[in-house]
């Protein structure tokens, strides 16, 4: 696989070889976190089926017109598909609909490969396709065209049919290990040696996001405003606290939104940036209006906002327990450790840790279609509180 541009994932990566040479099945299904390097992984899959490169070892090449054509998104017999539109939902679509769908996807896999080989469909967040979506996906799947390839890129599994999974092959990417993300961001001169560490921890393993916020300086500092208002929220009283996550709410969702608009860095191509919500319309009135609470903002959106907040204020009550037990050296905000050190000697340890457990309980109620805005109210209330210095 000469030229793969997969980094950091060599099981994953030796799994797509073996396709290459031996076949791939009809459908894949690529699982991990947003950024880790899904996208990536299933482009090189794409190249590799097409390539004409004589030896298949080598495969994808690189070099040749169809690689070429795959990691540019040119190539005629690779077709993609992302959420879109009011929701970032992908829909069943069809004729006469607003926004491009799965049948549309379909219908592009009904011709006749343009160059003669393999044909392959890419789906983008295939984990926020709505109920329709996925019954038109299943049929294809129950009676796939021959030559076709689907590969189903998904942060988790879990909202995804169980008939459809069980058709799949399926591939797990985890996080990256820190040294190694902070090699790729040096290799493509995307970071200097002291941003490319702050980021590799920030970023937990997901060299995607790394790459992302290396190209938006503004990322990396806003996350740490983020940050630094959940370390406040222990001296807030409750309807401070109740504020403030709305606030943070919104914060977040423009947050996750960065990089979106300028699509995949070629100048980056090791790992590619997943697709993520870039409605710059929700994304605005929902941090000008207050968060996840407004009215303005889709369902999705902001279930997909207090989503991300609940991952973050993980990552800060992790930091703090590390602290605690003095393995400050492991902490992924860096730049808050001083922080983090003097809020944890004020926080008994088995309460931060029954939130965490809290936390993680609140990731379960979101992924069940509990209102957003009830599961953020109850863990700001629930926030450990700052004990005064006897």
């Amino acid at each position: 696989m000469d030229g793969a541009r997969t980094q950091g994932h060599p099981a994953a990566l030796a799994a797509v070889a073996r396709m290459i040479r031996d076949g791939a099945t009809h459908a894949i299904l690529l699982t991990g976190p947003e950024g880790v390097g899904k996208t990536t992984l299933a482009q090189d899959l794409a190249a590799g089926l097409c390539c004409t490169a004589d030896d298949p070892a080598a495969r994808p090449c690189g070099d040749c017109r169809a690689c070429r054509l795959v990691f540019a998104d040119r190539h005629p017999d690779v077709h993609q598909l992302a959420p879109e539109g009011v929701g970032r939902q992908i829909v069943i679509g069809g004729p006469g609909a607003r926004t491009r769908g799965i049948r549309d996807l379909v219908a592009d896999l009904a011709f006749a490969p343009v160059e003669g080989g393999a044909r392959v469909a890419i789906v983008a967040s295939a984990d926020r396709m709505n109920e329709d979506a996925q019954g038109a996906l299943l049929k294809t799947l129950e009676e796939p065209p021959a030559g076709v390839v689907i590969v189903l890129c998904a942060d988790a599994e879990e909202p995804i049919l169980p008939t459809i999974r069980s058709r799949c092959r399926r591939i797990r990417l985890g996080p990256v290990a820190t040294r190694e993300i902070e090699m790729i961001l040096a290799e493509h001169g995307a970071a200097d040696p002291p941003l490319a560490a702050r980021l590799a921890r920030v970023t937990a393993g997901r060299p995607g996001l790394a790459i992302r916020w290396a190209g938006e300086p503004e990322a990396l500092r806003a996350r740490n405003e983020l940050h630094r208002s959940l370390l406040d929220l222990t001296d807030a009283r409750p309807a401070e606290r109740l504020t403030s996550v709305r606030v943070a709410a919104g914060a977040v969702s423009a947050l996750t939104a960065v990089g979106e608009r300028t699509g995949p860095s070629r100048a980056n191509p090791a790992v590619e940036p997943d697709p993520g919500p870039s409605d710059d319309s929700s994304m605005g009135s929902q941090a000008e209006g207050g968060g996840a609470g407004t009215s303005r903002t889709p369902a999705a959106e902001r279930r997909r906002a207090a989503e991300a907040l609940v991952g973050l204020w993980s990552d800060v009550a992790r930091d703090i327990t590390l602290c605690r037990l003095g393995l400050a050296s492991d902490v992924r905000g860096l730049d808050l450790l001083d922080e983090s050190t003097v809020l944890a000697a004020a926080l008994e340890t088995h309460v931060v840790t029954a939130f965490i457990e809290r936390l993680g309980r609140a990731g379960l109620l979101l992924a069940g279609n509990v209102s957003p805005e009830l599961v953020l109210d109850d863990l700001a209330l629930a926030w450990p509180r700052r004990v005064a210095a006897a």
